[in-house]
């Protein structure tokens, strides 16, 4: 039985408190405001553990690589913003509603939609109506 520690809760903090998926370097510089001395392998080593309990999941995005999230959410995709780099959750699924080829069954899915999130177009509107 592996014993909880002051690094995990910071980790599962990070994920509170965030609540959206994040990359490793994301999940260390917020762990480091709990724990300062939080390392890159002690991150890697607790995603395992947190992932194999089931407390989180894991998000393979084609451009952003491995990314972490909090389990137990409802069926939902990702809007990656091309301009900040951030992921969000988008709750609703087009495609659970589509039709799908004769005999074919299916099981999972996954649909990463991507542009520019409202913050970064904001700031876009706002930097071209200053120049």
């Amino acid at each position: 039985m592996k014993r909880k520690t002051t690094q995990r809760d910071a980790i599962q903090e990070v994920f509170i408190r965030q609540d959206r998926p994040m990359a490793v370097e994301d999940i260390l510089l917020y762990g480091r405001e709990f724990v300062a001395s939080l390392n890159q392998a002690t991150v890697y080593r607790n995603l395992k553990t947190l992932a194999e309990k089931g407390w989180l999941c894991q998000i393979n995005h084609p451009s952003l690589g491995t990314l972490y999230e909090r389990s137990g959410k409802e069926h939902h995709h990702h809007f990656h913003c091309h301009h900040c780099n951030q992921l969000y959750c988008v709750s609703g699924c087009p495609v659970s509603h589509s039709p799908h080829p004769d005999g074919f069954i299916v099981e999972e899915h996954e649909l990463f939609l991507s542009g520019i999130c409202p913050t970064c177009r904001k700031e876009q509107a706002l930097s071209e109506h200053q120049t």
